[in-house]
């Protein structure tokens, strides 16, 4: 059974997924797709507990940052 906070984690993802897409004018899928595969959607379940209480610009910054670290290259 899922709990309330795996439902707002996922929530919470799902938000930051649009996000980033829409600031790297991407879409949806491409944005995924590169967090999932430069460590972004991993580091967003780890530190779910901060992450969410900071402000998106600030999470923005840190999927960049741990993008561009796990070779992830932004235009």
């Amino acid at each position: 059974m899922i709990t309330k906070q795996q439902i707002n984690m996922i929530n919470y993802i799902v938000i930051c997924i649009n996000d980033f897409a829409e600031r790297y004018i991407m879409d949806s899928r491409e944005a995924y797709r590169f967090l999932a595969q430069f460590g972004g959607i991993e580091f967003l379940k780890q530190h779910y507990e901060i992450e969410h209480t900071l402000s998106l610009d600030e999470t923005m910054e840190d999927l960049e940052t741990i993008c561009r670290r796990n070779g992830g290259v932004l235009q």
